[in-house]
Order: C-alpha cells, then sequence, then structure tokens
C-alpha cells in the first residue's frame, strides 16, 4: 500500500513546516531555506558555515571562509527572522529574542494551522485511496474491507499529527 508512503510524507512535512515555527530557543533549522550570494551561486548558510548553540538563546555562524561574514549578514536581515545579527569580524551571533505571551500564543495558532493543513492532505490522501477501490468493482465486502483499512490507517496518521501538535504547543508554551 503506498498510501503509508503518501501519509508518512504528509507528516515529513508537517515536521519541517513545525521546525519554522520557533519557539524561542536557538536552533540551527531557523536558517534552512537562506541563501547567500557565494561566487555568483546561490548558497545555503550551512554549505558556507559551521552553525552551533553556544546558549539555549544563542546561534553562532562561523563561516569557513571569513570573507563571507557581510553575505551571510545581509542574507540574514533580508530573511526577515526578526533577529538582528550581530558580526564581530569573526563570527556572526544571533541572540534570539524572550517571547512574549502574545508572541507565544501567536506562534501556537500558527502551528494548528499547520497541523490543519497536515489533517486536510491526509483526508485528500484518503479520498483518493478511496476513490481507486471503489473504480477496482471489488465485491462488496471485500470492498467495505478495504474502505475500513483506509480509515485505520488515517485514524492512525491523525493520531500522529496530533501528539506532533501536542508537543509543538508544549515547546511553544514553555518559557
Amino acid at each position: 500500500m503506498d498510501i503509508n508512503n503518501k501519509m508518512n510524507k504528509a507528516i515529513e512535512s508537517l515536521e519541517n513546516r513545525f521546525i519554522n515555527i520557533r519557539a524561542g530557543r536557538a536552533n540551527p533549522a531557523m536558517l534552512n531555506g537562506i541563501n547567500v550570494e557565494y561566487y555568483g551561486t546561490s548558497t545555503s548558510i550551512q554549505a558556507l558555515a559551521n552553525i552551533t548553540v553556544p546558549e539555549a538563546r544563542q546561534l553562532m555562524i562561523k563561516p569557513f571562509d571569513r570573507n563571507t561574514l557581510k553575505d551571510i549578514e545581509r542574507a540574514i536581515n533580508e530573511a526577515n527572522l526578526g533577529i538582528a545579527p550581530t558580526n564581530n569580524g569573526e563570527v556572526i551571533i544571533l541572540t534570539i529574542p524572550e517571547l512574549t505571551e502574545d508572541k507565544r500564543k501567536e506562534y501556537v495558532k500558527m502551528a494548528r494551522e499547520v497541523a490543519e493543513e497536515a489533517r486536510v492532505a491526509l483526508r485528500n490522501i484518503r479520498q483518493d485511496e478511496n476513490n481507486s477501490i471503489k473504480r477496482e468493482e471489488l465485491p462488496e465486502d471485500e470492498e467495505k474491507k478495504l474502505l475500513d483499512e483506509v480509515q485505520e490507517t488515517i485514524n492512525k496518521y491523525n493520531k500522529i499529527v496530533d501528539e506532533k501538535l501536542k508537543e509543538k504547543e508544549q515547546e511553544l508554551m514553555t518559557v
């Protein structure tokens, strides 16, 4: 059944989108998707620098080539992360500001929207699978058995979405 593969991809997508919802703690994944012009080529920050977390709310970016410091700093500013980079000539330091209660609630709301989008994707996968089962013109009892299996599968994956959302909400609301 390739329905499991499709549903696993929906869960992976959910996890990747959750990473981008920050929780007031430093996470190198916050820089995913930020590219720097490097010798005429758009290159990810991860490919140009070592990214470490020296403290819970700090990211340190140490480029392999010191000449890229200004370019990395510019790319971070253009990415509108809401974090001002500090460049000391050797490394770039990002200090993640403490989240306010309102900001935390806003991020929880975003997480719920992302989870709902994942549930919609799972329902669409179920619908496609159900339609293909009905097109096969199987005996009624066999068709019902297959439809029930699909429903069990979606229930399992919806439970995973709920668990991931609960974890993310807990992470966001922890001060």
